[in-house]
């Protein structure tokens, strides 16, 4: 039986799929390494075949309309067997290991984690949370396929994904009388963030006690909600409800840090996935900026 009617063309669903996940034209030409009149185009071109808007875009946002909702899950259907098919022989299982600053990572993480899976269901996903300088160590020593951290030191190399900008964050009961030394929230040593936290006020002679050490920044969330202390926090991660009590506190300027991706992905679909997280996480710390 002859069927005339022109298939979809899988670069253009593909396309759409990223921008849903996204949020963005110009991350979702950043995850394929492409441009983002590329990505217009190929957008424009499926809502012509579809002969349906898919997608409202204003200078601030992108969303989905009601047909762009509907048709995302079918996208996601048609992606992952178009993938399988291409798959003649049953492939090797596929896993990708990557390492995340707790600094960097935030509230961000399960979000990832979710792109991911809906990007490359195939994909096994091994992730570590620790300090920036571990997990460069440990990708140097082959036991990560990418890293995503903080600039340590003077090391060259690698993608820059953004940039953080740092402050002294604390909820609204916190309370700091006359002549007592100032209470603060860490990350145990040898934390990157703690040590510049400490010299800024050491250089500015201003007395402090650690009241509370945490394991993870989520640890050092609940303790500054709390009232307990004040931490030094980038402002994308900073918990909701705190806020930057550096100025009223004359506490010193902490400034700001460079998000940084380290990667050796060889493997073609797993190099796409880390662009895609790579995408978010530019379009997570721009949000910050």
């Amino acid at each position: 039986m002859r069927n005339d009617t022109p298939a979809l063309d899988i670069d253009a669903v593909r396309a759409f799929a990223l921008v849903a996940e996204l949020q963005s034209f110009t991350r979702a030409a950043q995850a394929t390494a492409t441009t983002q009149s590329a990505v217009s185009l190929k957008l424009k071109r499926l809502e012509t075949r579809l002969a349906a808007r898919l997608v409202e875009r204003t200078p601030r946002l992108v969303r989905l309309t009601p047909e762009g909702a509907t048709f995302l899950d079918r996208a996601r259907e048609l992606l992952a067997a178009h993938d399988r098919a291409l798959s003649i022989e049953q492939a090797p299982p596929r896993r990708l290991s990557l390492g995340v600053s707790d600094h960097a990572a935030g509230p961000l993480l399960p979000e990832l984690i979710a792109r991911i899976n809906d990007f490359d269901p195939q994909l096994g996903l091994e992730v570590a949370i620790d300090f920036s300088h571990t997990l460069l160590e440990k990708f140097d020593d082959g036991r990560f396929d990418a890293v995503i951290v903080r600039r340590e030191g003077s090391r060259r190399g690698g993608e820059v994904l953004g940039e953080d900008a740092f402050s002294w964050f604390a909820a609204p009961a916190f309370r700091r009388k006359a002549g007592d030394k100032l209470k603060l929230a860490m990350l145990a040593a040898p934390c990157g963030v703690r040590a510049h936290a400490i010299r800024a006020l050491n250089k500015a002679r201003i007395d402090w006690v650690e009241a509370f050490t945490g394991g993870g920044v989520t640890a050092i969330a609940a303790a500054i909600s709390s009232g307990l202390a004040v931490a030094p926090l980038a402002r994308r991660i900073a918990p909701p409800g705190t806020s930057d009590l550096g100025p009223a506190l004359s506490l010193p300027e902490l400034g700001r840090s460079k998000v940084m991706l380290y990667s050796r992905v060889a493997d073609p679909r797993n190099r796409a996935a880390l662009r895609m997280v790579a995408a978010a996480f530019r379009g997570s710390v721009g949000r910050s900026a």
